[in-house]
Protein backbone atom coordinates (compact mmCIF):
# COMPACT_ATOMS: atom_id res chain seq x y z
CA UNK A 1 0.00 0.00 0.00
CA UNK A 2 0.86 3.31 -0.58
CA UNK A 3 1.35 6.28 1.25
CA UNK A 4 1.90 10.20 0.83
CA UNK A 5 2.95 11.70 3.93
CA UNK A 6 3.38 15.50 4.56
CA UNK A 7 5.11 16.76 7.56
CA UNK A 8 5.46 20.28 8.81
CA UNK A 9 8.24 21.38 10.79
CA UNK A 10 7.71 22.89 14.01
CA UNK A 11 8.35 26.59 14.01
CA UNK A 12 9.94 27.44 17.33
CA UNK A 13 13.72 28.77 17.63
CA UNK A 14 15.40 25.67 18.11
CA UNK A 15 13.63 23.87 14.70
CA UNK A 16 16.46 24.65 12.32
CA UNK A 17 18.77 23.30 14.74
CA UNK A 18 16.92 19.80 15.57
CA UNK A 19 16.65 19.37 11.84
CA UNK A 20 20.64 19.76 10.92
CA UNK A 21 21.36 17.86 13.95
CA UNK A 22 19.26 14.52 12.99
CA UNK A 23 19.47 15.14 9.35
CA UNK A 24 22.57 12.94 8.58
CA UNK A 25 20.82 10.05 10.96
CA UNK A 26 17.17 10.40 8.87
CA UNK A 27 18.87 10.79 5.15
CA UNK A 28 21.01 7.37 6.40
CA UNK A 29 17.34 6.19 7.42
CA UNK A 30 15.66 6.74 4.16
CA UNK A 31 18.58 5.04 2.04
CA UNK A 32 18.18 1.80 4.03
CA UNK A 33 14.37 2.04 3.49
CA UNK A 34 14.73 3.18 0.02
CA UNK A 35 17.01 0.38 -0.43
CA UNK A 36 14.81 -2.29 0.60
CA UNK A 37 11.89 -1.13 -1.97
CA UNK A 38 9.62 1.38 0.61
CA UNK A 39 10.61 4.94 -0.55
CA UNK A 40 9.52 6.12 -4.02
CA UNK A 41 10.21 9.72 -3.71
CA UNK A 42 10.97 12.27 -1.36
CA UNK A 43 11.03 16.14 -1.53
CA UNK A 44 11.22 19.06 0.75
CA UNK A 45 8.78 21.55 1.12
CA UNK A 46 9.56 24.95 0.63
CA UNK A 47 7.54 28.65 1.49
CA UNK A 48 7.64 30.98 -0.51
CA UNK A 49 10.87 32.35 -0.34
CA UNK A 50 12.71 29.22 -0.85
CA UNK A 51 12.65 28.09 3.07
CA UNK A 52 12.41 24.45 3.78
CA UNK A 53 8.80 24.23 6.31
CA UNK A 54 8.97 20.08 6.13
CA UNK A 55 9.16 17.14 3.88
CA UNK A 56 6.76 15.52 1.85
CA UNK A 57 7.17 11.41 0.79
CA UNK A 58 5.53 8.54 -0.94
CA UNK A 59 6.18 5.55 0.72
CA UNK A 60 5.23 2.07 0.23
CA UNK A 61 4.44 -0.91 3.07
CA UNK A 62 2.35 -3.70 3.25
CA UNK A 63 0.32 -2.33 6.24
CA UNK A 64 -0.66 1.55 7.41
CA UNK A 65 0.72 0.14 11.03
CA UNK A 66 4.02 -1.02 8.76
CA UNK A 67 3.96 2.81 7.83
CA UNK A 68 3.47 4.29 10.97
CA UNK A 69 6.02 1.89 12.94
CA UNK A 70 8.67 3.50 10.17
CA UNK A 71 7.22 6.91 10.63
CA UNK A 72 7.64 6.84 14.61
CA UNK A 73 11.20 5.56 14.51
CA UNK A 74 12.52 8.34 12.09
CA UNK A 75 15.19 10.54 13.51
CA UNK A 76 12.98 13.52 12.68
CA UNK A 77 10.18 12.64 14.30
CA UNK A 78 12.34 10.98 17.34
CA UNK A 79 14.12 14.42 17.29
CA UNK A 80 10.51 16.49 17.36
CA UNK A 81 12.25 18.25 13.66
CA UNK A 82 8.27 17.04 12.41
CA UNK A 83 5.06 18.08 14.13
CA UNK A 84 2.19 17.91 12.12
CA UNK A 85 2.29 14.50 9.95
CA UNK A 86 -0.30 13.89 7.95
CA UNK A 87 -0.44 10.40 6.31
CA UNK A 88 -2.80 9.62 3.10
CA UNK A 89 -3.18 6.07 1.45
CA UNK A 90 -2.27 6.95 -2.33
CA UNK A 91 -1.76 5.17 -5.55
CA UNK A 92 0.94 6.47 -7.65
CA UNK A 93 -0.13 6.51 -11.30
CA UNK A 94 0.78 3.71 -13.69
CA UNK A 95 2.62 6.47 -15.85
CA UNK A 96 4.79 7.70 -13.56
CA UNK A 97 6.09 4.00 -12.32
CA UNK A 98 9.10 2.82 -14.01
Amino acid sequence: MQFLILAYDATDAGALDRRMAAREAHLASIAEYKAKGHMHIGAALLDDSGKMIGSSLIVEFLTRAECEAWLNADPYVTGKVWHDIKIQPCKIAPSFVK
